[in-house]
Protein backbone atom coordinates (compact mmCIF):
# COMPACT_ATOMS: atom_id res chain seq x y z
CA UNK A 1 0.00 0.00 0.00
CA UNK A 2 2.94 2.36 0.68
CA UNK A 3 6.24 2.55 -1.16
CA UNK A 4 9.41 0.98 0.21
CA UNK A 5 10.77 4.49 0.83
CA UNK A 6 7.77 5.45 2.96
CA UNK A 7 7.92 2.19 4.89
CA UNK A 8 11.61 2.81 5.53
CA UNK A 9 10.78 6.28 6.89
CA UNK A 10 8.10 4.78 9.13
CA UNK A 11 10.62 2.19 10.35
CA UNK A 12 12.95 5.05 11.35
CA UNK A 13 10.10 6.58 13.37
CA UNK A 14 9.23 3.23 14.98
CA UNK A 15 12.87 2.77 16.04
CA UNK A 16 12.57 5.87 18.22
CA UNK A 17 10.20 4.09 20.63
CA UNK A 18 10.33 0.94 22.78
CA UNK A 19 8.58 -2.07 21.20
CA UNK A 20 5.64 -1.77 23.59
CA UNK A 21 5.13 1.91 22.65
CA UNK A 22 4.95 1.62 18.84
CA UNK A 23 1.69 3.54 18.83
CA UNK A 24 3.70 6.67 19.64
CA UNK A 25 4.88 6.69 16.01
CA UNK A 26 1.34 6.94 14.61
CA UNK A 27 1.42 10.70 13.96
CA UNK A 28 4.67 10.54 12.03
CA UNK A 29 3.54 7.42 10.17
CA UNK A 30 0.30 9.07 9.10
CA UNK A 31 2.21 12.16 7.95
CA UNK A 32 4.56 10.02 5.87
CA UNK A 33 1.62 8.16 4.32
CA UNK A 34 -0.17 11.43 3.54
CA UNK A 35 2.90 12.90 1.86
CA UNK A 36 3.06 9.87 -0.42
CA UNK A 37 -0.66 9.47 -1.13
CA UNK A 38 -1.78 13.10 -1.01
CA UNK A 39 -4.44 12.38 1.60
CA UNK A 40 -5.42 9.64 4.06
CA UNK A 41 -8.04 7.33 2.60
CA UNK A 42 -9.59 4.84 5.05
CA UNK A 43 -7.55 1.98 3.59
CA UNK A 44 -4.35 4.00 4.03
CA UNK A 45 -5.14 4.71 7.69
CA UNK A 46 -5.88 1.03 8.24
CA UNK A 47 -2.67 -0.01 6.49
CA UNK A 48 -0.61 2.33 8.71
CA UNK A 49 -2.36 0.99 11.81
CA UNK A 50 -1.65 -2.61 10.81
CA UNK A 51 1.94 -1.77 9.92
CA UNK A 52 2.72 -0.23 13.29
CA UNK A 53 0.65 -2.79 15.17
CA UNK A 54 -2.21 -0.76 16.59
CA UNK A 55 -5.98 -0.97 16.22
CA UNK A 56 -7.31 0.92 13.19
CA UNK A 57 -9.58 2.89 15.55
CA UNK A 58 -6.50 4.28 17.32
CA UNK A 59 -5.09 5.55 14.03
CA UNK A 60 -8.50 6.99 13.05
CA UNK A 61 -8.62 8.85 16.38
CA UNK A 62 -5.41 10.66 15.51
CA UNK A 63 -6.24 11.25 11.83
CA UNK A 64 -9.64 12.75 12.64
CA UNK A 65 -8.49 14.85 15.60
CA UNK A 66 -5.68 16.87 13.99
CA UNK A 67 -6.40 19.22 11.11
CA UNK A 68 -3.04 18.56 9.45
CA UNK A 69 -4.39 15.25 8.21
CA UNK A 70 -6.49 15.34 5.07
CA UNK A 71 -9.18 12.67 4.90
CA UNK A 72 -10.25 13.70 1.40
CA UNK A 73 -8.26 14.67 -1.68
CA UNK A 74 -6.92 18.21 -1.64
CA UNK A 75 -5.28 20.38 -4.27
CA UNK A 76 -1.59 20.26 -5.05
CA UNK A 77 -1.26 23.24 -2.72
CA UNK A 78 -3.31 23.29 0.47
CA UNK A 79 -3.42 26.87 1.76
CA UNK A 80 -4.52 27.22 5.37
CA UNK A 81 -5.11 30.78 6.55
CA UNK A 82 -5.31 31.59 10.24
CA UNK A 83 -8.39 33.63 11.07
CA UNK A 84 -8.22 33.39 14.87
CA UNK A 85 -8.43 36.65 16.78
CA UNK A 86 -4.77 37.79 16.75
CA UNK A 87 -4.45 37.10 13.01
CA UNK A 88 -7.91 38.52 12.37
CA UNK A 89 -6.91 41.77 14.09
CA UNK A 90 -3.85 41.97 11.84
CA UNK A 91 -5.52 41.15 8.51
CA UNK A 92 -6.09 37.38 8.59
CA UNK A 93 -9.73 37.61 7.59
CA UNK A 94 -8.86 40.07 4.82
CA UNK A 95 -6.12 37.74 3.56
CA UNK A 96 -8.59 34.86 3.52
CA UNK A 97 -11.19 36.94 1.67
CA UNK A 98 -8.56 38.00 -0.86
CA UNK A 99 -7.64 34.37 -1.48
CA UNK A 100 -11.30 33.39 -1.83
CA UNK A 101 -11.79 36.10 -4.44
CA UNK A 102 -8.49 35.42 -6.21
CA UNK A 103 -8.98 31.64 -6.40
CA UNK A 104 -12.76 31.69 -6.83
CA UNK A 105 -13.34 29.18 -4.03
CA UNK A 106 -14.43 29.16 -0.41
CA UNK A 107 -13.00 27.42 2.62
CA UNK A 108 -12.91 23.67 2.19
CA UNK A 109 -13.02 23.91 -1.59
CA UNK A 110 -10.53 23.10 -4.34
CA UNK A 111 -10.02 25.00 -7.58
CA UNK A 112 -11.35 23.24 -10.68
CA UNK A 113 -7.79 22.66 -11.93
CA UNK A 114 -6.95 20.81 -8.68
CA UNK A 115 -4.14 23.22 -7.91
CA UNK A 116 -5.36 24.90 -4.71
CA UNK A 117 -7.45 23.94 -1.70
CA UNK A 118 -8.30 26.75 0.73
CA UNK A 119 -8.76 26.01 4.43
CA UNK A 120 -9.49 28.11 7.47
CA UNK A 121 -6.99 27.34 10.20
CA UNK A 122 -6.78 27.59 13.92
CA UNK A 123 -3.96 29.38 15.71
CA UNK A 124 -0.60 28.44 14.24
CA UNK A 125 1.43 29.97 17.03
CA UNK A 126 2.88 32.78 14.93
CA UNK A 127 0.68 35.66 16.05
CA UNK A 128 3.55 38.14 15.79
CA UNK A 129 3.85 37.33 12.08
CA UNK A 130 0.13 37.74 11.36
CA UNK A 131 -1.52 37.22 9.08
CA UNK A 132 -0.07 33.76 8.53
CA UNK A 133 -0.73 31.02 6.02
CA UNK A 134 0.44 27.43 6.04
CA UNK A 135 1.26 25.77 2.70
CA UNK A 136 0.79 21.99 2.56
CA UNK A 137 0.95 21.71 6.36
CA UNK A 138 4.71 22.31 6.24
CA UNK A 139 5.69 25.84 5.18
CA UNK A 140 4.64 28.79 7.31
CA UNK A 141 4.26 32.07 5.41
CA UNK A 142 4.23 35.29 7.43
CA UNK A 143 2.85 38.78 6.92
CA UNK A 144 0.48 37.67 4.15
CA UNK A 145 -0.62 40.97 2.65
CA UNK A 146 -2.23 40.96 -0.79
CA UNK A 147 1.21 41.57 -2.31
CA UNK A 148 2.74 38.68 -0.32
CA UNK A 149 -0.13 36.41 -1.37
CA UNK A 150 0.42 37.31 -5.03
CA UNK A 151 4.15 36.58 -4.68
CA UNK A 152 3.48 33.23 -2.97
CA UNK A 153 0.96 32.16 -5.63
CA UNK A 154 3.42 33.11 -8.39
CA UNK A 155 6.11 31.06 -6.62
CA UNK A 156 3.82 28.03 -6.36
CA UNK A 157 2.85 28.12 -10.02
Amino acid sequence: MLSAQSLQKIDVELAKYPADQRRSAVMAALRIAQVEKGYLAPETIEFVADYIGIAPAAAYEVATFYNMYDLHPVGKYKLTVCTNLPCALRGGVSAAEYLKQKLGIGFGETTSDGLYTLMEGECMGACGDAPVMLVNNHKMCSFMTEEAIEAKLAELN
